[in-house]
């Protein structure tokens, strides 16, 4: 006998179409449970190369009344909406119970056949029903009077011939599917003993569980007790969500909602199952702005009821937490991988300034993740940009407000953010004066080196050393190429290596190529493609300055200004001569007078992109005190706790490299270090 069923193509494609064969398998195991089934099985053969010729879905349930049949199988929903009806949204039984499931299996299959045991006037009755893929609009009945199976159990299997896009390797993916579908359902109905078998095998979910807990509530002024147990899952758990399942004293479920934390833009997903005798005679559909109290049992507006869900609130965002903060990290290191960040100079202010950032970024993904989701890259990286501006600015309390017209925040969030936006600014501030503080003591100790004759300081063995580690003295965010040993060769190996990526070694044909300066430093500023060059000659304190020094200068500049790859448009060098004093030919001060003209003071040379300086230490000092004088005077650092005797030069040099303000030293050695260079900073 052959029926029709109620449903057009229109139907069936708008309707079908999203279905894959995961989600299909898990729609006919569905059904199983709706109809009462506490076990359900996927049998299936598989042939030696794994591909499966057949498969079955067999289930324990009350099977399909045959005088319901034309209402199960006749029916169709046209629109998807109404096949995802909300009647179910607050219960987890009746999950199919518009049968829009019952044909997909020609994702899969060519056929289905149903064999179902149902029972009536207590007795069974059994009989089957087959579709086939090519004719969908169409079932099957076998003969309309049943035949009747004494000692037999109720139960539907479903038979799937020609099975297609399934074999034991694509099987896997089927598994972890029914893991994220099934887990919490399964977990639920634990007392139950509900299960699903794969040929015998129980389907384990433990696998996907991130985090088990169990904990107990108790309301004090009425003694309410709520017994409660938190799963946070690995995955996502498919169409449920992350949900609250109110269970009474036999622990069956009665309700289910959303949790607070459901859908916030995080992978925080999760199960909260919360059992008490208070929820026997529970009205969840109450009106709750009804001035008529519920005759029977309780409602949402009790007391026990607001400080359970508090209570609940409060243990998910502990539980939530840690998980954010990795997730943080991960959002932080994708930012970094995807250049979403400002640009941030190498040295310690934009070192702290960046920090401050990434913090501000993790705290507000810890406290609202749904503000980074569905971002693309120009969108996170105004987003960064702005908050940046905001924080590097006196307007940092405007980011509060400014997040909360994005999305909602509730009072503990912008607590929470607050603070968040109070400690890094302390942390940055704590930072800052730590880095003053060591730069001071840097200050300190050069002046001994140069002013304190008893300490017998030297160039070579002090002096120079000194400044090799804080070579920030003479210009921030630098990277140093050579220090005193190189040869000028060597030296345009590492420059060339440094801001062109090659590594090859260059001959010079200068009389003064064998020449070693003292401190040579560069950097690249991308910004306005640029190249900065510092050369620095270092004078032992008791030479005065004078022809011969600055001369030694010029040679430098000579063999420089004549080898083409030192040179181009946009490179620019300063070369500074520093000493404690000139000597008596009056040589640096008529150079320094005949330069007043360019406006530059301690300037005795220039042409081109080349200057030459000469400067004292006193004058020096003065100036490092001046660049920090804003800051000093801001965080109050005390200088004097800072300034101390010393017995030795060496003692100087010993602390001035353990010194926390001293700069990231790069390996010339082999080509790989260009990779793990980390630009110097101040």
């Amino acid at each position: 006998m052959s029926n029709q069923v109620k449903i057009t193509s229109k139907g069936i494609k708008s309707v079908l179409k999203r279905y894959k064969h995961p989600q299909s398998i898990a729609e006919y195991i569905w059904n199983g449970f709706d109809a009462k089934a506490d076990c359900v099985e996927i049998i299936y053969d598989a042939n030696e190369i794994g591909n499966i010729s057949s498969m079955q879905i067999k289930d324990n349930g009350y099977g399909i009344r045959q005088d319901l049949l034309k209402d199960k199988f006749g029916p169709f929903f046209e629109s998807e909406k109404l096949s995802d009806s909300g009647e179910s949204k607050n219960h987890s039984a009746i999950h199919g119970k518009n049968g829009v499931g019952r044909l997909t299996f020609f994702t899969f299959a060519s056929s289905a056949n149903w064999e179902t045991t149902f029972r009536k006037d207590e007795k069974l009755y059994r009989y089957n029903v087959e579709i086939r893929k090519e004719s969908l609009q169409s079932y099957t009945q076998s003969k309309s009077e049943a035949k009747v199976f004494d000692g037999k159990n109720t139960g539907t299997v479903v038979t799937f011939k020609g099975v297609n896009e399934i074999n034991e390797g694509t099987f896997k993916g089927v598994l972890s599917f029914l893991k994220s579908e099934f887990g919490w359902f399964l977990e639920l109905n634990k007392h139950k003993d509900y299960n699903i078998k794969i040929n015998g095998e129980l389907l384990k979910y433990s696998d996907i569980i991130g985090e088990q807990e169990s904990a107990e509530f108790i309301h004090r002024e009425t003694g309410t007790k709520f017994n409660i147990s938190y799963i946070r899952w690995q995955q996502e758990i498919n169409k449920e969500f992350s949900k609250y399942y109110y269970k009474n004293s036999k622990k069956d479920e009665v309700w289910k909602d959303y949790t607070t934390l459901n859908k916030k833009g995080d992978h925080f997903y999760h199960s909260v199952f919360i059992q008490s005798d208070y929820f026997d005679n529970f009205n969840f559909v109450s009106d709750e702005n009804s001035k008529q109290p519920a005759m029977i049992g309780g409602k949402k507006s009790d007391e026990q009821f607001k400080y359970l869900q508090s209570e609940l609130a409060n243990y998910l965002r502990k539980k939530r937490k840690p998980f954010l903060k990795e997730y943080s990290n991960k959002l932080v290191e994708e930012y970094e991988k995807e250049g979403v960040f400002p640009e941030f100079k190498e040295n310690e202010w934009d070192k702290i300034k960046k920090n401050e950032l990434t913090d501000v970024i993790r705290g507000l993904y810890e406290t609202q993740p749904k503000i980074f989701s569905s971002l693309n890259i120009e969108q996170k990286k105004t987003f960064v940009g702005f908050l940046n501006l905001l924080l590097d600015s006196d307007e940092r309390e405007r980011v509060i407000f400014i997040i909360g017209k994005i999305v909602d925040l509730d009072e503990i969030e912008r607590k929470e953010l607050a603070e968040l936006l109070k400690s890094t600014q302390l942390s940055k501030i704590i930072k800052t004066i730590s880095l003053i503080k060591d730069r001071y003591k840097i200050i300190s100790q050069l002046k001994e080196l140069v002013f304190n004759k008893e300490i017998n300081a030297n160039e070579k063995d002090h002096i120079q050393k000194i400044i090799e580690c804080h070579y920030w003295i003479f210009g921030e965010q630098y990277y140093l190429i050579s220090a005193a040993e190189p040869k000028f060769e060597e030296v345009l190996r590492r420059f060339n290596y440094l801001l062109r990526g090659k590594d090859k070694k260059t001959k010079i044909n200068h009389k003064d190529k064998n020449r070693e300066m003292d401190i040579f430093i560069c950097k690249q500023n991308k910004m306005v493609d640029t190249v900065e060059n510092i050369v620095v000659e270092l004078k032992h304190p008791k030479v005065k300055l004078g022809d011969a020094e600055l001369n030694q200068v010029k040679k430098y500049l000579d063999v420089i200004n004549k080898q083409d790859e030192f040179n181009g448009d946009n490179s620019f060098w300063n070369f500074y001569l520093v000493g404690n004093s000139f000597d008596t030919s009056g040589r640096i001060e008529a150079e320094l007078e005949n330069s007043k003209s360019h406006g530059e003071r301690f300037l005795v040379f220039k042409t081109n992109n080349y200057k030459i300086y000469v400067k004292k230490w006193s004058e020096i000092f003065t100036e490092l005190e001046c660049r920090y004088k804003y800051l000093e005077d801001k965080l109050e650092v005390e200088k004097g706790e800072l300034i101390k005797t010393y017995s030795s030069a060496d003692e100087i040099i010993k602390l001035a490299e353990k010194n926390t303000a001293r700069m990231k030293e790069i390996s010339w050695d082999k080509k790989k270090e260009k990779k793990e260079m980390v630009q110097v900073s101040s």
